[in-house]
């Protein structure tokens, strides 16, 4: 098996979601929520630079191949779980009406993501044991949704904690991040909805062929 630099990347991104989890849970809350956006960030950064040497050093390899969507989806998940915990653990607060209304929000909007990777790994799959895996090849609007989907994960894991003396200041930063979750919501609705349309042209295609 051939491990090539870009997969080297991909293994320094798995490494980060243990180390993710373990900071969230271990520091006080507004270090917490920082460090763990910043190492959301890190790996954000390196799924981007894996790409860009695997195309520059022609590096691409089935290992790599495998192991990059599978590094992306897991840390992924792994985030909104931890932005899920965070809001449903002050749900039977005090706090306002609003910060309840998000949680709702939050928590639905990891449902759809959640539900769209696995339908989505599980129609790339099928498509590569036919033998058509490039025809539901990464879009770009696949990597739209993908950007949307990081920057709003990482402003939801960074936002102050209701404690925080600087939180009255900086609730901007929540509601720009449900309004990049939902954007996020939308294209990774639309990006599935063409990956299924593809998918089923292309299996469509085969039976006729029989």
């Amino acid at each position: 098996m051939r491990i090539t630099i870009p997969t080297y990347f991909t293994l320094f991104r798995l490494l980060l979601i243990p180390l993710m989890v373990v900071v969230y849970f271990s520091l006080a809350p507004r270090a917490a929520h920082f460090y763990t956006a910043l190492i959301f960030l890190i790996a954000s950064v390196t799924d981007w630079i894996d790409g860009f040497l695997a195309r520059k050093l022609n590096a691409v390899s089935n290992f790599g191949k495998f192991l990059d969507p599978v590094a992306d989806k897991l840390i992924v998940c792994v985030a909104l779980v931890l932005i899920v915990y965070e809001y449903t653990y002050y749900r039977n607060s005090s706090f306002d009406y609003l910060f309840k209304q998000n949680d709702i929000l939050v928590t639905i909007a990891a449902i759809i993501v959640l539900c769209r990777e696995i339908i989505v790994s599980s129609l790339r799959e099928w498509m590569a044991s036919l033998g058509k895996s490039s025809k539901v090849a990464v879009s770009y609007l696949g990597k739209i949704k993908t950007t949307a989907q990081m920057t709003a994960i990482c402003f939801l894991l960074w936002r102050p904690n209701r404690y925080s003396d600087i939180y009255e200041g900086m609730y901007w930063i929540e509601h720009m991040s449900i309004g990049l979750v939902w954007l996020a919501v939308v294209l990774t609705i639309w990006s599935m909805i063409d990956y299924l349309i593809i998918g089923f042209k292309s299996v469509s295609e085969l039976e006729e062929k029989k």
